[in-house]
């Protein structure tokens, strides 16, 4: 098993278990898919990796000794692909902790994350150019509406190489901590807590409308959410504190 899945109060905590870089051959990809779609009715979901590095992007000795590479290939993207779409359509925050080399389809992953804690070792590289390939997994969408389209095609085209505090900087991680892990898996919990999936979809949402359009959905939504019980309760122990 290259991929684990379990969900635990809330929380669905999904882990790259192949170890050695958990480099994404045809099985991990089909195991994320198989993992997403565990995840529905999750209110967080916590993407972590085992061993020394997050992930390093594509088998390529997999990939070297296919006898038919572009039908695995489409394999490997179809499987991988569709992983990507549901954890992206999920209103349950999504948060991952990351440790060592991150990189290629590693950023992808990375992509569909809404809060992402990086260790202090981490490093991130998109790696594709470098082995004459283009990118997948939404690389090529996610990383310029994270950094910017100009430090995005820079790292696409030269491969640089980012520290953690210069992910951090850029926007491609959250925070840095000593234990990423374990911080991850205490704000997944946190959020776990509450309904967070509206402000989710109206930030998701708000980059294909026009501002009027948002504007309307924004004025339903927190109707909605004032009075539903949570806002209710909400409000009166806001104002029971203040009192």
């Amino acid at each position: 098993m290259s991929v684990s899945v379990a969900v635990e109060n809330g929380v669905a905590h999904v882990r790259l278990t192949r170890g050695r870089g958990n480099p994404i051959d045809l099985a991990t990809a089909e195991g994320l898919h198989q993992a997403a779609n565990r995840c529905e009715g999750a209110r967080a979901l916590l993407f972590t990796a085992a061993g020394p590095a997050f992930c390093v992007g594509g088998d390529l000795r997999e990939f070297a000794a296919a006898a038919d590479l572009r039908a695995h290939l489409d394999r490997v993207t179809g499987a991988l692909h569709e992983a990507l779409r549901i954890f992206a359509g999920l209103d349950a925050p999504v948060v991952a902790a990351v440790q060592g080399a991150v990189a290629g389809a590693g950023l992808g992953l990375l992509g569909v994350a809404d809060l992402v804690v990086a260790s202090e070792d981490a490093t991130f590289t998109a790696a594709y150019t470098g082995i004459g390939y283009t990118p997948d997994a939404g690389v090529s969408w996610s990383l310029p509406r994270l950094v910017g389209p100009r430090v995005a095609l820079e790292l696409l085209l030269t491969n640089r190489r980012l520290t953690a505090a210069e992910a951090c900087a850029a926007g491609l991680v959250t925070s840095v901590a000593a234990d990423p892990e374990k911080t991850a898996a205490s704000l997944a919990e946190r959020l776990a807590g509450a309904a967070f999936g509206v402000t989710k979809r109206l930030v998701r949402d708000g980059r294909s409308a026009s501002f009027a359009q948002h504007l309307d959905t924004e004025a339903r939504a927190i109707a909605e959410a004032a009075v539903s019980p949570a806002g209710r309760d909400g409000v009166a122990a806001f104002l029971a504190r203040r009192l």
